[in-house]
């Protein structure tokens, strides 16, 4: 399961590495004379999480725009269609159902983190919002509507959410120690090798 998996993320990280390597270079060049500019200091895993954030969104949109002509296929309103269709655990089903599920995770999980939400409304309505105007326009430049990969968009959505709702509740009974700026800082850079090392 996760051999395909990390198949997907290096596939991805091939394909979307000149706009991402492009896109923090202007972001952090701009994000470091904004606040030199202004005398602020940096929160470093704050500045980490808002650059993973803007990156996720860039990424989101190059893969959902891509064009691929090999594909053919038609639209889909009718809801399990598409994912009935997939074998658990086969490949196809990592990809298509696994995959819209994971590729909306960071979007519940941002929603929550950057709304500081306590219930699983906004990120629901903002998900479904994001995942309905990815669709219509799919349809508008000649990739496919399905109504399956709304519900499975939803479905990551609400993931994204649990999983910042847990790890809130886990960092609120944590020592005081452990919310230090320094460790927080220590845990993003970690983080971000570790995520560099799997792609």
């Amino acid at each position: 399961m996760l051999v395909p998996l990390s198949n997907t993320l290096k596939g991805v990280a091939n394909f979307t590495w000149p706009m991402i390597l492009i896109s923090v270079v202007i972001l952090v060049s701009f994000r470091i004379a904004y606040l030199i500019k202004n005398r602020q200091r940096p929160i470093l895993y704050k500045e980490l999480l808002t650059l993973s954030f803007v990156i996720y969104i860039l990424c989101l949109f190059q893969v959902v725009t891509f064009q691929d002509t090999t594909m053919v296929a038609s639209n889909n309103f009718i809801p399990f269609k598409e994912i009935s269709r997939y074998t658990f655990g086969s490949h196809l089903f990592l990809k298509n159902v696994l995959g819209n599920i994971l590729l909306f995770l960071p979007f519940g999980f941002f929603a929550s983190y950057y709304l500081e939400v306590k219930r699983p409304y906004i990120p629901l309505i903002l998900t479904i919002i994001s995942s309905l105007a990815i669709e219509s326009v799919q349809m508008s430049i000649g990739r496919v509507f399905d109504i399956d990969d709304i519900i499975l968009n939803i479905t990551g959505g609400l993931v994204g959410y649990l999983l910042y709702s847990i790890l809130a509740k886990i960092g609120s009974s944590m020592p005081r120690i452990l919310k230090a700026e320094w460790f927080l800082n220590l845990i993003s850079i970690l983080l971000l090798i570790a995520c560099i090392t799997l792609i």
